[in-house]
């Protein structure tokens, strides 16, 4: 019997459900309160009836969604994946040294293809690795684990089919551990919802855990604006699958036809906006739960937001909430870091960083 393996995937198995294992690699399946279409429907008619309409962009990783992503990040405009991997190339074994033999647990994982360096890097030790990709893609996590331990034979992969919140307790269980979250995924938040993630995070690692983070930086509107309107258009093809899901499962009745896509960059705010702009009018139907919303003529639905990040600002921002920065890796343009953060350790009486 494998007892590293079972000694990590035993308590996990208490929060969730339908293990399976792929190839060697264990997967987990969040048991949701609510039924995920009804979750999706609510979602959206929350999003529809706000000013100005959004929805939520967890929703564009479905199968197709999470394929289509990776064909995003294989185009020749999109900078960002082929820039953070060439870091990661470079620095993987300085953030070995740094974190020690931790537990590598990786938020919205997708293909783990960049995650092979640091796989590298903790097997060069000679010891067992434990690898937690959490992704909201099933097919996705299937695919990593596949590949990983076909590569890797030293490595247990235990992957989890859930939402990064669900993930949150089950740091603690992992402790010494690195979480990753790369891609500068962390740019999709807004300012409300990247504070409540920071909090949710500094609580549920330990002290003294790390966290790995990938940021894209500030730099040309145009150089920007490429990587999200690629010339072979699948990004627009990524935003027109939000609404060819939406007609799947939420009955929507879209004229995908109807709906382009537009992501332009705001200098000011230092983010890019995606949107999807209807070029005739739409009636977007909820089946689920009996709405109906009209959409007028060259009315923009948001679908997804990338903010853009300079040092000086984000990593006192991050102090606030109680990671201190061991280390920072970029490329030589500057156009991505990575921050390799440890969790701090407060004083008795102020445990969750920032404070309101």
């Amino acid at each position: 019997m494998d007892t590293y393996r079972t000694s990590t995937a035993m308590p996990l198995f208490q929060d969730f459900r339908n293990a399976e294992s792929v190839a060697g690699a264990t997967i987990l399946r969040d048991s949701p309160e609510v039924d995920p279409v009804r979750d999706f429907a609510r979602s959206t008619v929350a999003g529809l009836s706000a000013s100005p309409r959004r929805l939520e962009s967890r929703f564009l990783y479905d199968a197709h969604g999470s394929e289509l992503y990776e064909r995003i990040t294989e185009q020749p405009e999109y900078y960002l994946t082929r820039t953070e991997a060439a870091i990661l190339a470079a620095n993987a074994p300085r953030i070995r040294k740094i974190a020690g033999p931790a537990t590598l647990v990786e938020l919205g994982s997708g293909s783990s293809v960049k995650t092979d360096y640091l796989l590298r890097s903790w097997l060069a030790q000679d010891r067992p690795v434990r690898y937690i990709p959490v992704d909201v893609s099933e097919s996705a996590l299937r695919g990593a684990g596949r590949t990983i331990t076909a590569t890797h034979r030293g490595v247990s992969v235990i992957g989890v089919n859930a939402t990064y919140q669900r993930a949150f307790p089950l740091f603690h269980q992992l402790s010494p551990a690195m979480v990753l979250f790369l891609g500068s995924t962390i740019g999709n938040f807004t300012p409300e919802e990247m504070s409540g993630f920071l909090t949710a995070m500094a609580a549920a690692l330990a002290a003294g855990d790390f966290f790995l983070v990938g940021i894209d930086l500030a730099k040309d509107r145009d150089l920007i604006e490429a990587a999200y309107n690629d010339a072979a258009g699948v990004t627009a093809e990524f935003t027109r699958n939000l609404f060819a899901r939406m007609n799947r499962e939420l009955g929507s009745e879209i004229d995908l036809a109807a709906v382009e896509h537009v992501a332009r960059y705001n200098p000011e705010r230092e983010q890019v906006d995606i949107c999807a702009r209807f070029t005739r009018r739409q009636t977007i139907r909820v089946a689920p739960l009996g709405y109906c919303f009209t959409i007028a003529e060259g009315e923009e639905v948001q679908t997804e937001t990338s903010r853009k990040f300079r040092l000086r600002e984000f990593i006192p921002y991050l102090e606030e909430y109680g990671f201190t920065t061991e280390e920072v890796f970029s490329d030589e343009r500057n156009w991505f870091a990575l921050l390799l953060l440890r969790r701090s350790t407060f004083p008795s009486g102020s445990p969750g960083g920032k404070t309101s």
